[in-house]
C-alpha cells in the first residue's frame, strides 16, 4: 500500500518560494512504470496540475506556470520535492502530491487520472 505524505510551510510571503516535499512509503519512487505528481486546487477552483519527475528521474512541468515549476527527487530518502518560485496570492491553494501510471501533460486534471494521493496541505500566500 503506497502513502504519500505532503509536508513544508504553510504560509509564503509573495516573491518568495514555495517548498514542499512529498514523503512516499510501501514504494519506491524509482520504481519503473510510475509518475510522481505535484497537483493543487485553488479555491473554488479544480485539480490543476503543476508538473511530475518519473521513474527515471525525468521532469515534466505545466507551461502554465511559466518556468516557475521546478521538481526534484531524492530516491535514498524516497521523497521528492515541490518548488515554486515567485509566487502571488493567486498561489494559494491546497497542494497534493499524488502517483499516476500514466505521464500528465495536461493543466486540468480529474482525481481519477491519479490512482495514489496525499492528504493535501493548505498552503497561503501572503504578506
Amino acid at each position: 500500500q503506497v502513502r504519500l505524505q505532503e509536508s513544508g510551510p504553510g504560509l509564503v510571503k509573495p516573491s518568495q518560494t514555495l517548498s514542499l516535499t512529498c514523503t512516499v512509503s510501501g514504494a519506491s519512487i524509482a520504481t519503473a512504470n510510475y509518475f510522481w505528481n505535484w497537483i493543487r486546487q485553488p479555491p473554488g477552483k479544480g485539480l490543476e496540475w503543476i508538473g511530475s519527475i518519473g521513474d527515471d528521474g525525468n521532469r515534466y512541468y505545466s507551461p502554465d506556470l511559466n518556468g516557475r515549476t521546478s521538481v526534484s527527487r531524492d530516491t535514498f530518502k524516497n521523497h521528492f520535492t515541490l518548488q515554486l518560485s515567485s509566487v502571488t496570492p493567486e498561489d494559494t491553494s491546497v497542494y497534493y502530491c499524488a502517483r499516476s501510471t500514466r505521464l500528465i501533460l495536461h493543466t486540468n486534471v480529474r482525481r481519477d487520472d491519479f490512482e495514489s494521493w496525499g492528504q493535501g496541505t493548505q498552503v497561503t500566500v501572503s504578506s
